[in-house]
């Protein structure tokens, strides 16, 4: 079974990308305009984002 320290919710998602849950939502959900959806996994109204997606998505989506 999968190990669940591996994921991250909403709130954790938020802390790393020091903004509110809102726009952590809003950034998962593909409703920022000029940043791709971030990859998740959804369990009825709970978002789960595994840490190498968010990593990868952060890499792929940094300004120079």
């Amino acid at each position: 079974m999968e190990n669940t320290l591996d994921s991250l919710t909403v709130k954790e998602v938020a802390g790393i990308l020091r903004c509110s849950k809102t726009h952590a939502l809003n950034v998962i959900e593909g409703r920022v305009r000029g940043l791709p959806k971030l990859p998740h996994l959804t369990f009825g109204r709970r978002k789960v984002v595994r840490k190498e997606w968010l990593a990868a998505w952060m890499e792929e989506n940094k300004t120079r």
